[in-house]
């Protein structure tokens, strides 16, 4: 491993769960682009590869939701949709190009919610009092 692939590994291992979380919405976005990209200039593999890699980031979303959260339910659903809509797109290339804008603007409505919550728990002070005995 190259000193700029331990970089970045630690950088990731130090980030807290919400910012690793928004960095998984950030390159499910990137692919998502790229493979708009890819596929406007019939470019097959690298446009399969990165829906490949959008599904995969998806498939990790739906595995660490808590479902003991109400909301987890619903981000299931959605989750399980993009899922569906990410196989089509693969299947159908060019017939489904426009599905592509549409699965990134959920994410990207996803990402920007989560990183919303996640401002409001980092703006929340929570003091544990505690007692103090001597």
């Amino acid at each position: 491993m190259n000193g700029y692939s331990r970089y970045k590994e630690k950088s990731i291992y130090s980030m807290s769960s919400s910012e690793q979380l928004l960095l998984l919405f950030d390159e499910a976005i990137s692919r998502l682009s790229r493979a708009d990209y890819s596929l406007t200039d019939k470019n097959y593999p690298d446009f399969d590869d990165c829906i490949t890699r959008v599904n995969r980031i998806v498939r990790y979303l739906i595995e660490i939701l808590d479902m003991e959260q109400p909301i987890s339910r619903d981000l299931r659903r959605i989750y399980n949709y993009l899922v569906y809509d990410l196989s089509i797109v693969k299947a159908g290339r060019e017939r489904r190009q426009d599905e592509i804008v549409r699965i990134r603007h959920i994410l990207s409505e996803l990402r920007e919610a989560f990183g919303e919550a996640s401002k409001q728990v980092s703006d929340m002070h929570i003091v544990k009092e505690t007692e103090i005995r001597g």
